[in-house]
């Protein structure tokens, strides 16, 4: 069995927060810390586990924030030279982020150089988002600043920190669109992602803002923004919104003919795979531009169906011509699904609209 991320935050991590912390602070209690911090550790969650290391920091740094927040900051290592294959290592500093939440509200200026720092070796995401909420306009202000900073991991805290769909910003996300517009034609990849994924996240609650600034990033862009912007509209395009289709150009519903239907097998057993493949053939007399994909209604516990959209193809289709088109779908238990035996209906999604493919009997293996 895989080791669990929370056994990866062990003992030794606890350790080595302890010894950083006390070549800072030489008066630092490291024994008793460590107690504190371990008691009870082997029962709890990773996000349980950060906390209570946090809340030992409080019974142990100095009592004046401004104090203890120094010492944190002059125990950090060296920054993340890179944005990606970091490992679990950065986990470390997650105690230190959640001190700052829970214990620097009031103390802005000093919290926000924390973050700065924190960032570059964890994340501040989660522990920026209570500043939002207390103190809205000086974090947004914070923010606009880092968007031009020349680190990536701080410019991606503007974008990642405000994407959590708060709720003065579900109401309103002007604020949190003037930071992505700061950062669409980013350099990094690792920003960029952050930012197509906040762009996604507006789109659940104001579809037609999301539809809307696709088109305008659109124009002239780069194919790094262009990325960006299919990447930002990929929950729209499942969903099947018009506007959002439209925007990548498959706002015309397509004349086609679905033939040659095979879904193979039949009786599928969980745990194996079903194959799914279907011709499509062009019956107008101009070519035509095609998105598609399909869905399969997943038979639940309680035997109602959940759809899940399965992305196949986009293509250009001549007149009078035809595609095959074919997908291998597995019916392994994962972790994000669980399978359970009965009637599976599929559709074909061509430019958003759906058409019957067939069907599939799941059995238990």
């Amino acid at each position: 069995m895989a080791e669990q991320l929370k056994d990866q935050f062990g003992p030794e991590i606890i350790t080595a927060i302890a010894g950083e912390i006390a070549a800072a602070y030489p008066s630092f209690a490291t024994d008793a810390f460590i107690r504190d911090a371990t008691a009870g550790f082997e029962g709890l969650a990773l996000k349980q586990r950060a906390g209570k290391v946090a809340t030992a920091m409080h019974r142990h740094l100095p009592a004046m924030y401004e104090e203890a927040v120094e010492v944190l900051i002059a125990s950090l290592s060296e920054p993340l030279a890179e944005t990606e294959g970091n490992g679990t290592a950065p986990f470390r500093y997650w105690p230190h982020t959640i001190f700052v939440a829970e214990q620097g509200l009031e103390h802005f200026a000093v919290s926000m150089r924390a973050q700065y720092e924190l960032t570059q070796r964890f994340t501040a995401e989660f522990s920026i988002r209570p500043f939002l909420q207390r103190h809205p306009e000086a974090t947004l202000a914070q923010l606009r600043a880092w968007a031009c900073d020349a680190n990536p991991h701080v410019r991606r805290l503007v974008s990642e920190g405000t994407r959590p769909r708060l709720p003065n910003f579900q109401r309103d996300p002007a604020p949190v669109l003037e930071l992505l517009e700061l950062l669409k034609d980013d350099q990094s990849l690792y920003v960029r992602r952050s930012v197509a994924n906040n762009l996604n996240d507006i789109g659940k609650d104001h579809p037609k803002l999301l539809a809307k600034t696709a088109k305008r990033w659109l124009e002239d862009a780069t194919l790094e923004r262009e990325w960006i912007v299919r990447h930002a509209l990929r929950s729209a395009i499942k969903r099947g919104e018009p506007d959002a289709l439209a925007v990548l150009g498959y706002g015309v519903a397509a004349q086609v003919q679905i033939e040659n239907i095979s879904i193979l097998p039949r009786q599928a057993n969980i745990g194996k795979s079903l194959t799914i493949t279907f011709d499509l053939l062009n019956t107008e007399t101009r070519q035509q531009r095609l998105l598609v994909d399909f869905r399969i209604h997943f038979v639940k516990a309680n035997g109602k169906t959940s759809p899940k959209v399965f992305k196949l193809k986009t293509l250009n289709l001549a007149p009078g011509a035809s595609a095959k088109l074919q997908k291998r779908v597995s019916l392994a238990e994962m972790s994000t699904r669980k399978h359970y035996a009965g009637r599976h209906e599929i559709e074909v999604l061509i430019n958003g609209t759906p058409q019957p493919l067939g069907e599939f009997q799941l059995r238990e293996a």
